[in-house]
Order: structure tokens, then sequence, then C-alpha cells
């Protein structure tokens, strides 16, 4: 990867970084709308929780941090972190599926393969 882009690419991720831990704290606490439409339709009490719902991550929250805005803000982190780990790691698979062989390698020959 040049300078220019892992530049471009760290700035994105720290800027991604800090608004989750800033700002997903500030989001509405409001139903949203599912949850809405079945409290105004009746439906709600036959709801029951996914499979998940007792995972660490469950409900915009980091289970056993007490200070639910830092609990939410280290959620949003860990979910940025996350998907940029398996992105990355999608696009150096799809770079070597290309034929690139390594991510710092020179560039393919036009028309070689």
């Amino acid at each position: 990867m040049n300078r220019k882009l892992a530049i471009f690419v760290g700035a994105g991720l720290l800027v991604a970084l800090a608004l989750a831990f800033l700002v997903s704290p500030e989001a509405s606490s409001s139903p949203d709308g599912l949850e809405k439409v079945a409290t105004d339709e009746g439906f709600i009490d036959e709801a029951r929780d996914h499979d998940l719902a007792d995972s660490p991550l469950a409900d915009y929250g980091v289970e056993g941090v007490d200070d639910e805005r830092l609990s939410t803000g280290l959620a949003g982190v860990l979910g940025v972190a996350v998907t940029f780990v398996v992105m990355g790691g999608l696009l150096l698979l799809v770079r070597v599926a290309n034929g690139r062989r390594s991510p710092g390698g020179p560039e393919p020959e036009p028309g070689a393969g």
C-alpha cells in the first residue's frame, strides 16, 4: 500500500473510532421502527429474545461495564474494529485471488496470468 493511501485509511479509521466512541452514546433510546409498530399494533408481548441476547455485546453495550455511556462507546469501537479487520481480510483475499501474491508486492504485468 502506498504511503498516501495508508495515511488516508489510517485517518479514516481514527475518525470512525472517534465517532463510534463519542457519538454512539448519544443515539436515541426511543424504540426503533419495528419495535414501535409492534407496540402500536399490540403484538410486542409476543417478542422473544434472539440467540445472541446473552452475548457480551448485546443491547449496544459491553457486558461488565457499569457506566452506560462508556459501555455504549466501547461497543461502538469494538464494532468498528471488527468491521475493519474483517474487511481488511476480505480485501487481502481478493488481492491474492486476483494474482497479487503479497500485499506489498509489485503489480502483475498487464496481460500476465
